[in-house]
């Protein structure tokens, strides 16, 4: 695999990214209806999947800020440094995580 990354490509599926995270923000997590004297087991079910769509949700708007951080390094010409050790950020690394903002060794030690 290269080196080097291309950024102009990392740019293209970084907004890919968010415009498909947007339009999964966009949808609406439905809110629970009103109680009746149905099962016990329902009721559950409903507020489970709920707490489920809620967390989806959480973790969409936080790839939907790494995203747009992703993109304001590439503007500032910092999306192959390292914002921990300063070093190169390789093309593999941002291969696989597009919004990655650190290098691999610093990744596995610091999360």
């Amino acid at each position: 695999m290269d080196t080097v990354t291309d950024v102009a490509a990392a740019r293209a599926r970084l907004e890919e990214e968010k415009t498909r995270v947007r339009a999964e923000l966009g949808e609406e997590i439905e809110a629970p209806g009103q109680m009746t004297y149905g099962s016990q087991a329902a009721a559950a079910a409903q507020v489970f999947a709920q707490q489920r769509d809620l967390a989806f949700r959480e973790q969409a708007e936080r790839r939907f800020r790494a995203i747009d951080h992703a993109l304001a390094r590439i503007d500032a010409g910092t999306y192959t440094v390292c914002e921990i050790c300063g070093g190169p950020i390789s093309a593999e690394r941002h291969e696989a995580v597009a919004w990655a903002t650190t290098c691999v060794e610093c990744g596995r030690t610091h999360h």
